[in-house]
């Protein structure tokens, strides 16, 4: 997402409750960020925030975390939610700017993630980019690092390759599809919250894509397809691809 300085985001930010300054300071103890011990839930690339502003102030009983890597949007997102609480203590939610291909060194098993949400994430059509995915095998592999056995991931997107290949991925790291849905108009998730991007495509006409992911709580299945694809391997050398 690209979008203009705004020299007044990190000032902001910085004198927010919302906002996580250092999330490394939280590795392996999250709910030390909130009022109270709940059940964790991240989302990955919140954008502006609507979604999680909702998400939080429907689910007072559970906690979450929201990342995106740009301060200037996460700004909108921490504004987003206050309205939404129409406060500026906000107890259960929390937001924070990081590199999400980089996730293990902010959240470790220890934090024990209920459940994560990915909402129209860059599809990286080019097949160079792919790995870029939060989708790709490389990113689900480290989100089974802490996300609790029967965890789940809800993931939708309006782009159809990313979708069909992501079932591949869910496939290939031991991910369970419980839900799926290639028209979420007549067929939603359960509990949709439509965002910005979703009302946006579906304007156009587009189909929303959704599903959810169950974690069976295996370690990472690494074969020889993974290390085609620019896996670790289990002695810590990164194959070529």
């Amino acid at each position: 997402m690209r979008m203009r300085r705004k020299p007044w985001a990190r000032p902001e930010l910085d004198a927010s409750q919302v906002y996580i300054k250092n999330p490394h300071d939280y590795w392996g103890k999250w709910q030390t960020a909130f009022e109270k011990e709940q059940p964790l839930v991240v989302e990955l690339g919140c954008g502006k925030g609507s979604f999680i502003a909702k998400k939080a102030f429907i689910h007072p009983e559970k906690n979450f975390i929201a990342f995106d890597i740009k301060s200037e949007v996460l700004a909108i997102a921490k504004r987003n939610i206050e309205a939404r609480y129409g406060t500026e203590n906000c107890p259960n939610v929390r937001i924070t700017a990081f590199d999400i291909e980089r996730i293990n060194l902010v959240i470790s098993p220890a934090d024990e993630v209920d459940e994560i949400y990915i909402n129209f994430c860059n599809p990286w059509p080019k097949p160079k980019h792919k790995k870029r995915r939060l989708t790709y095998p490389k990113q689900l592999n480290a989100y089974k690092s802490f996300l609790k056995k029967d965890g789940r991931v809800f993931f939708k997107t309006d782009d159809d390759e990313l979708f069909e290949e992501s079932l591949e991925y869910f496939d290939r790291c031991g991910f369970e599809i419980e839900f799926i849905t290639r028209d979420m108009q007549s067929n939603p998730l359960p509990e949709n919250i439509i965002t910005e991007h979703e009302k946006m495509f579906m304007d156009e006409g587009i189909k929303i894509k959704g599903l959810i992911a169950k974690n069976d709580g295996a370690k990472p299945r690494l074969d020889k397809i993974f290390y085609k694809d620019g896996f670790v391997t289990p002695e810590g050398e990164t194959e070529s691809e």
